[in-house]
């Protein structure tokens, strides 16, 4: 089999499942925790001592999201798959690194997994299978 195509096919499947994961993350801070409300989102973030947390909420939220859709799409990859590592990073420092190793304890595992995929795909980019690819022809 060809290295290249084996290459983006291996990067298309890190985008998919890299997108759905961080959208089902965001919809769920938003839908299913909700905002607001003793359990909300924003509790939980002010719980943590997360500065700004009513804002650091919904801007983690609309990145999980939006950048999530983005890098299932590749587009706009590279900065999408930035931003999501970025507020991953966040999330792991307030919620995570303190609760040990396994996810079982909403330990570090899952974010350090996401934050890896996230620069994997920072550095090798979407490959061929991508909006980015597309339109770069036209460019």
């Amino acid at each position: 089999m060809n290295h290249q195509v084996l290459r983006d096919g291996v990067l298309l499947l890190l985008r998919l499942a890299l997108g759905v994961i961080a959208i089902a993350h965001g919809w769920n801070r938003v839908f299913q925790q909700g905002m607001d409300g003793g359990t909300g989102t924003i509790e939980l973030f002010r719980a943590a001592g997360a500065p700004a947390p009513g804002v650091l909420a919904w801007l983690t939220a609309g990145v999980e999201m939006l950048g999530g859709a983005m890098v299932v799409a590749g587009l706009l990859t590279t900065a999408a798959a930035g931003a999501l590592a970025l507020v991953t990073a966040v999330s792991f420092y307030f919620f995570h690194m303190s609760n040990g190793f396994f996810a079982v304890n909403n330990g570090m595992e899952l974010p350090l997994l996401i934050i890896v995929c996230c620069l994997t795909i920072v550095v090798f980019g979407a490959g061929r299978a991508s909006l980015d690819r597309a339109l770069s022809r036209f460019a």
